[in-house]
């Protein structure tokens, strides 16, 4: 079993709170790097969740929102809340950060595969076609990044203590 020890199971907010935003950043920049630009090239289709996004706007709250408005959203919830669950599946399962980074990948991609697109109509995991297979692979590609930064900012403390 990959456990991982060294990081202390209560940090601070304020302590933690940088290096969040720090690994949501850089991971979100990530993905949006990959989904217009990688994705097309090994699967057709440009990841495109602000789509996703404005439909549950309008789903939700019958609130027609534009494009920039639901990229926005997305990337400040990439960017905000997916680091948030690759923290705390590290927490919970004291796993390595770069594992606990591809438990994270994989559920982030089955909430919005398996769990949103069928809420706002579309079919379940989108039929596995194209774009659900790059969206697996941006979500825990994203992930990962961000548990790699959690992990060199830990590897950081642990050497100037």
């Amino acid at each position: 079993m990959a456990l991982d020890t060294s990081v202390p199971p209560a940090s601070s907010f304020a302590t933690v709170l940088p290096t969040l935003l720090l690994a949501g950043v850089i991971g979100e920049t990530a993905f949006e790097a990959y989904a217009w630009f990688v994705s097309p090239l090994l699967f057709g289709p440009v990841l495109e969740p602000a789509y996703l996004v404005t439909a549950l706007a309008n789903k939700l709250f019958g609130l027609s929102i534009p494009y920039g408005l639901a990229f926005l959203i997305h990337f400040s919830v990439g960017a905000i809340v997916f680091p948030l669950a690759v923290l705390a599946v590290h927490q919970v399962t004291r796993l390595r950060f770069w594992i606990s980074g591809v438990v994270a990948g994989v559920l982030l991609w089955y909430i919005a595969q398996g769990m949103l697109a069928p809420f706002i109509g579309r079919s379940f995991m989108m039929d596995f076609g194209a774009y659900t297979q790059s969206s697996f692979l941006g979500h825990v590609g994203m992930a990962v990044v961000m548990a790699l930064v959690f992990m060199k900012v830990s590897e950081g403390r642990k050497n100037h203590r």
